[in-house]
């Protein structure tokens, strides 16, 4: 049974909208005047900001004309030229003046190499020098970058700590960063030995006899500079040129086998 809930009814009233009326003109108030943009100022004091006319002509004909460039501001507001600036190698301490002229007096295998060249140091050549190392391994079917990196560190550490024990402390001009740089320098031999033995056969007499000629030639080349760099270096020939075949032996084995 439902049960039935009285509801009143709703009754909606029209409601009549009010509006605002604006007086008449000539009773009351004046009407609101037409919109108008302001007017820029002549004053500066009154507009700080002037406003600033924009021409499409005169733009369209000052994009058109070219550039004018002065150069880079220096001191004084005066203009550098470019062509002044040093190259970007000689900014990075690179000099390849000076490589080359390492590399052409250790590439004479007949011709002692200089060691007034090589007692500045540095690294680029012989980075470049075991990079090409390491490539060619590398056509060979051999991996060896981070052997020959290692190796070469290893090597010279090895030097610096023989000269140190034979000279008694008294190194001369030779440390720890011109015993690398003269370890990779001549490995410049090595480098063509592993270029040659790419068209050697494996295995046979011949590659160890051709091994052997480059293993003497950095041997002799490298043990000239590392005495003529340290002081005591002439006393102690005999066993620096020991050492050294020992280290270019290993790079040889590397190659050969």
């Amino acid at each position: 049974m439902a049960k039935e809930f009285p509801v009143p009814p709703v009754v909606f009233t029209p409601s009549t909208p009010t509006h605002r009326r604006h007086p008449a003109p000539g009773v009351g108030a004046s009407p609101p005047p037409a919109f108008a943009p302001p007017r820029p100022s002549t004053s500066s004091a009154a507009n700080p900001l002037p406003f600033m006319s924009f021409d499409v002509s005169a733009a369209a004909a000052s994009s058109s004309a070219p550039p004018l460039f002065a150069g880079p501001m220096g001191v004084g507001g005066t203009g550098a030229s470019f062509e002044d600036e040093p190259p970007l190698l000689e900014e990075l301490g690179i000099n390849t003046r000076q490589i080359w002229r390492k590399t052409i007096s250790i590439l004479h295998p007949l011709r002692s190499a200089d060691p007034s060249l090589h007692a500045d140091a540095d690294l680029s050549g012989p980075f470049l020098f075991l990079l090409s190392f390491g490539l060619f391994q590398l056509l060979a079917g051999k991996f060896h970058f981070g052997i020959v990196l290692g190796w070469v560190t290893i090597a010279s550490i090895f030097l610096y700590i023989v000269f140190s024990m034979l000279s008694g402390g008294r190194r001369g001009d030779l440390d720890l960063y011109r015993c690398v740089s003269l370890v990779g320098y001549c490995m410049l031999p090595m480098v063509i030995f592993s270029a040659v033995s790419l068209f050697l056969p494996r295995g046979g007499g011949i590659i160890f006899g051709v091994g052997m000629v480059f293993v003497i030639w950095s041997t002799r080349v490298c043990t000239r500079l590392l005495a003529e760099l340290a002081s005591s270096g002439d006393e102690h020939r005999g066993l620096i040129a020991y050492a050294c075949w020992l280290v270019y032996m290993l790079f040889s084995l590397l190659v050969i086998f």
